[in-house]
């Protein structure tokens, strides 16, 4: 037999017609634009107390200035990083902000910039992903395909993550991009590495420039890369094309810790996300409700936990 992670068949039934949502997952019109709705301040404070919560890591481990404190300041750092890169990508749907140009002005420079994320043209590859999961044109097929994989091929890739590798790679894709002969591309290259000098700048004014990379690089080439993987192939892994997205998107009960570290700012409620691409993430959990009343997402089609979803992903 060949091990599979695919919705059993029985599971996909249409929603009730006395539901919120058609039968394709999205909600109706009025209940969408309630759930439309980009609350902009909201999303102002969240980026001010990422901005609060990274700057209080750094400073409590130089205070303590212990060992034990080091090594759970570059653990932390991950789930930081995660919410720099979950902003982005809302900013990329322009979901951050109501007004487009803050939207745009806030995501490049202080939060794709400083994660060293080329935000247009992460944009363009994104929007390629949701008009056709699995598709020609998939970005991100080279992190989520062939699932299930062997429970050693799954070490592997994630060793190859941990020893930043991966981020090497990404990191060299950038170096490139400073000599691309696309202007944008060009300038978004430079704009990065202007950003990285900053931030440098930051850290040796604090008088700890070697924190840049211990607490900055470091942790954004590994830890971030061993949870990004982790949560792509929860979001896709082993699936197939199709134009019901119960077979392109996992559904995976969320717990606390999940949401701490790899899914903050409810993006593990993924498969809401692709029904409806156009919703910012506050609203994500209202739709996820209706997903279930409406008996869109039975109790089978959902995973316990993103455990059990990585040992079916491990098991083939």
């Amino acid at each position: 037999m060949v091990a599979t992670v695919l919705p059993d068949p029985e599971l996909l039934v249409v929603p009730d017609p006395a539901s919120r949502v058609t039968p394709s997952g999205k909600p109706v019109p009025e209940l969408r634009e309630q759930l439309r709705r980009i609350p902009s301040l909201r999303n102002a404070l969240n980026v001010a107390l990422l901005y609060a919560l990274t700057v209080a890591i750094v400073a409590i481990a130089v205070r303590i200035d212990h060992p034990i404190t080091w090594v759970v300041a570059f653990l932390l750092m991950g789930p930081v990083l995660a919410r720099f890169f979950i902003l982005m990508h809302e900013a990329a749907h322009r979901l951050l902000f109501a007004n487009r140009k803050a939207n745009d002005l806030v995501g490049r420079w202080l939060i794709a910039y400083p994660v060293m994320v080329p935000i247009d043209l992460y944009r363009r590859g994104h929007m390629a992903h949701h008009r056709e999961e699995f598709g020609q044109d998939e970005p991100d097929i080279p992190l989520y395909r062939g699932y299930p994989i062997s429970l050693d091929s799954m070490r592997r890739k994630l060793t190859r993550d941990a020893f930043g590798i991966t981020g090497w790679k990404q990191t060299r894709g950038l170096l490139r991009g400073l000599r691309a002969d696309d202007a944008g591309a060009r300038r978004q290259a430079w704009s990065i590495v202007g950003v990285q000098v900053v931030v440098l700048a930051v850290f040796l004014l604090a008088g700890h420039p070697w924190l840049y990379l211990f607490l900055w690089q470091l942790p954004m080439h590994t830890v971030w890369r061993v949870m990004n993987r982790l949560r792509a192939i929860a979001e896709h892994g082993g699936l197939k094309a199709s134009p019901d997205r119960r077979e392109t998107t996992h559904s995976v009960r969320q717990s606390w810790p999940a949401r701490f570290t790899i899914v903050p700012y409810h993006t593990g409620l993924h498969l809401a996300h692709h029904v409806d691409a156009g919703l910012p993430f506050r609203s994500l959990p209202a739709l996820h409700a209706e997903l279930v009343r409406s008996g869109y997402v039975q109790p089978g089609l959902e995973y316990p936990s993103y455990r059990a979803l990585w040992r079916a992903l491990a098991s083939g």
